[in-house]
């Protein structure tokens, strides 16, 4: 191939007129960038507004004090101990039982004049009928050196009741021994009236200190055992001496009380107490 010719009028120290010249004192200027087609697009940066708000509403002041600065004692904040619930604390400060309320006794109610004349009439009894042993059991013997005719091996028993209480006695020809429960009597019966009680019928026929008398009571109180056991001891007497019934009977030793607290029947408070009557 051959060379085309150059043009003589163009010399190869001369710029083109399609190239500016650069300014010959910057030797540093950034090359042309290249054109916008070839360039790809610069990605905008996000702005970052949270750490200028967090800028805005702490603003850093000269005279304030590191967080992490230790107090007065000695101790950064970080290393306090942690803070119990109030609750808890007050729970283990105070004593067990102090947050409950106090108890509130029932004031004593007084009694209605029909309940007060009812508790002194059972009392006058209750007097009446402890005066009445007393007396009975200071009379005299019905006989007076009555000899007991009973033999030496013979036993005699019976039963005695009163209210709830049941005893069941044995006479033996002795001296005058008196077991309750083998027990003695005035330990059985600390009471004096209760050991006045349980000897009448031996007081009354006369052989007093000439039978030993064995007694097993059981049920009811105090009171209704030592009834039971005069009542049994009386009619122990009669199976030996006959003619002791007519005394014993008047003076009612051999009759068999029968009175005891009544059931207490369904629907009632008591045996005969019914509840309050209410309308609605």
């Amino acid at each position: 191939m051959q060379d085309e010719p150059q043009d003589e009028n163009v010399t190869p120290d001369e710029p083109t007129p399609d190239e500016p010249e650069a300014p010959a004192g910057d030797e540093s200027a950034a090359p042309a960038e290249p054109p916008a087609e070839d360039q790809p697009p610069a990605e905008e940066a996000a702005p970052e507004p949270a750490e200028e708000a967090v800028a805005e509403e702490a603003p850093a002041t000269e005279d304030a004090e590191p967080a992490d600065a230790p107090d007065e004692s000695g101790e950064a904040p970080g290393d306090a101990p942690e803070a119990k619930p109030e609750g808890k604390a007050k729970s283990e400060e105070a004593a067990p039982g102090a947050d409950l309320e106090p108890i509130r006794l029932e004031e004593e109610r007084e009694l209605s004049a029909e309940e007060r004349a009812r508790v002194e009439a059972e009392q006058e009894e209750q007097q009446r009928l402890q005066a009445e042993a007393e007396a009975e059991g200071a009379d005299e013997p019905v006989r007076e050196g009555a000899k007991l005719d009973l033999a030496a091996d013979a036993t005699v028993q019976a039963t005695g009741k009163r209210k709830t209480s049941v005893a069941r006695v044995v006479l033996t020809r002795g001296g005058g021994g008196f077991k309750v429960n083998n027990r003695a009597l005035d330990e059985y019966f600390p009471r004096s009236f209760h050991q006045t009680v349980a000897r009448q019928s031996l007081a009354t026929s006369g052989y007093e200190g000439q039978v030993d008398v064995s007694v097993r009571v059981h049920g009811g109180g105090i009171s209704g055992q030592a009834d039971a056991v005069r009542h049994g001891i009386a009619r122990a007497l009669v199976e030996i001496d006959p003619e002791l019934r007519g005394e014993l009977k008047r003076r009612g030793m051999l009759t068999r009380d029968a009175r005891a607290k009544e059931r207490r029947k369904a629907g009632l408070k008591k045996a005969r107490k019914r509840p309050q009557f209410s309308k609605r």
